[in-house]
């Protein structure tokens, strides 16, 4: 008899989201941008789904989590969006994580971590500040590994592509040194 591992019902349920959320992720990395994806449920339902857009839209605050959140506001004509969730493939930053708790999400599920921005443990964590009026539940590492390679492999190869475009650089470009 092999040992089986039990899955709660709501670890199967945040890994189902997690994984539409990587699928938004890989639609933003199709486009050039870094692959970042994020979906916002209530009640078990996917209202809105967000990737980043940043370069495209010309626009700093497009975050995957900021798109999720305006679509999800559009839809249920409100910006408080209580009892709603939001899965993400990455752990939110200063912005997003302002965003989320001005929405009022009950809810967030991120991820990778992120050491240089990340808000919800990683730098500090803004979802626990006792002075600020509401406090979103966190939950760390849904789908952890395949988000970070998803995100180390887009990083390798940019810097990939970046190395080669200056190696075959026209041979002009050094005449007026």
């Amino acid at each position: 008899m092999t040992d089986q591992v039990l899955i709660s019902t709501e670890d199967q349920r945040d890994l189902s989201f997690m994984r539409l959320a990587y699928e938004q992720a890989m639609l933003a990395q199709a486009i050039g941008e870094v692959p970042v994806g994020a979906v916002l449920v209530r009640d078990g339902e996917v209202i809105a789904t967000g990737y980043n857009r940043p370069i495209i839209n010309h626009d700093p605050t497009a975050h995957a989590e900021i798109m999720a959140l305006r679509a999800a506001a559009e839809i249920l004509d409100n910006y408080r969006l209580p009892g709603c969730e939001l899965y993400v493939t990455l752990e939110p930053c200063v912005m997003c994580a302002g965003a989320m708790m001005h929405a009022r999400l009950a809810r967030v599920i991120f991820g990778a971590s992120d050491p240089k921005t990340g808000v919800a443990g990683s730098v500090l964590n803004l979802f626990e500040q006792t002075q600020l009026n509401h406090h979103t539940q966190i939950r760390r590492g849904v789908m952890a590994d395949e988000c970070s390679l998803l995100l180390r492999q887009f990083f390798v190869s940019r810097r990939k592509a970046a190395a080669e475009k200056k190696l075959s650089s026209p041979d002009s470009v050094f005449t007026n040194l």
